[in-house]
């Protein structure tokens, strides 16, 4: 996909603060340390637009970043961070709730997993929770480099049996060191969000 322009919009605490624009959205979540803000800068060919840390739950407002003027990606607070007061995730919670019921913009949903682990507990809820609202999903297995090819299948095969994916839903394993999967995400963004991303 050809970037020609990507910037970050907004960090937003509250609805009053959202893009006005009307371009569709996609949001992304997944637990604080599965890559989502590598995921972001390799998507959008940007080496640090999207803040990484070493300590996680780091995010916590959702982040808008605009692409080629045509759509916008919408990084939401991770979830399942220890460190994280109780009070703090419950306000996350609320604010990415809100989000997804309210939004007109929001077209689907980029559910973030970490092709090493079988999906936690906070990923089968905010997978369910996702689908309850009948939004498209795509999952996403980060890190997919550091699994060995013999186990690449297996991993996969347990994050659509954990998640109680059907056969037919789409999961992309991807590396934001070599890459992969990234033309294939865009293309599920591209078609779910009914934008044309390159020029």
């Amino acid at each position: 996909m050809k970037i020609t322009d990507a910037q970050m919009l907004i960090s937003a605490v509250d609805e009053k603060q959202y893009p006005k624009d009307g371009l569709p959205e996609i949001v992304l979540s997944g637990r604080s340390n599965v890559g989502k803000s590598s995921l972001i800068n390799k998507l959008l060919q940007r080496k640090s637009l999207a803040r990484t840390s070493s300590s996680p739950g780091k995010t916590q407002t959702l982040n808008f970043y605009q692409v080629n003027h045509k759509l916008n990606l919408v990084d939401v607070p991770g979830y399942g961070y220890a460190k994280v007061s109780k009070k703090q995730r419950e306000q996350f919670g609320q604010i990415i709730e809100h989000y997804l019921t309210n939004r007109q913009e929001l077209m689907g949903a980029v559910i973030l997993v970490d092709s090493r682990h079988d999906p936690s507990d906070d990923d089968e809820s905010m997978y369910h929770y996702v689908d309850y609202y009948d939004l498209p999903i795509l999952v996403v297995a980060t890190k997919i480099d550091k699994v060995t090819r013999n186990h690449r299948a297996g991993n996969l095969q347990r994050i659509r049996k954990v998640l109680q994916m059907p056969s037919d839903a789409p999961l992309i394993p991807f590396s934001a060191m070599t890459g992969e999967g990234r033309a294939e995400i865009w293309q599920w963004i591209s078609e779910t969000s009914q934008t044309k991303i390159e020029d």
